[in-house]
């Protein structure tokens, strides 16, 4: 639902379970004995519709920021795919990045060109469903919302940096901009 919502939408998900557990669920993100009647938007009608609105101008954003991400790395002697000029399936960038400190400089610059929390600095950590590291960098607006501009990887051979996003393409050059100044350091 976020990245539908073009980034604004700040909530979103499904339910699935038996009919019982679902009126418990309904009830407590709304309120008992309204349950699912009004659905599930928490009071985010507005941004959802608003989100709606924007969203073919943001994945524009975000496919134009893949093209330019791709191109530039490209002439810069990295493996991309998917190339610049080839058809593309999502906004998904992978960047063959070939060290682990170039991994984490990349990600950690896109961080830095972030709006948000652009002064936190990613490190590689455990997370659960990865038995490698993993470093994750996004400075987003809203919690989650990898349609902003975001950037992770495995800390693992051929270390590959998976980048999407850019609300806008401006935004989205900036960071990308950032994240070569910071890994070419």
């Amino acid at each position: 639902m976020k990245n539908l919502g073009a980034g604004i939408a700040t909530s979103g998900a499904y339910i699935v379970g038996n009919k019982e557990l679902i009126k418990l669920c309904a009830e407590r993100l709304t309120s008992p004995g309204i349950g699912k009647e009004i659905g599930p938007s928490l009071n985010q009608n507005t941004l959802f519709i608003k989100g709606l609105f924007f969203a073919p101008s943001v994945v524009a954003s975000s496919l134009k920021t893949a093209i330019f991400t791709s191109r530039i790395l490209e002439r810069l002697g990295y493996q991309v795919e998917p190339k610049y000029d080839e058809v593309r399936a999502d906004i998904v960038q992978t960047i063959h990045l070939g060290t682990e400190e170039k991994l984490v400089k990349f990600c950690q610059g896109i961080q830095m060109g972030s709006p948000i929390d652009s002064d936190v600095i990613p490190f590689p950590g455990d997370m659960g469903g990865y038995d490698d590291k993993v470093i994750m960098a996004a400075g987003t607006f809203t919690q989650g919302s990898t349609i902003e501009l975001s950037c992770d990887g495995p800390i693992r051979e051929p270390y590959i940096a998976y980048m999407q996003g850019g609300l806008t393409y401006e935004y989205g050059k900036l960071g990308i901009l950032k994240a070569i100044e910071h890994m070419q350091k």
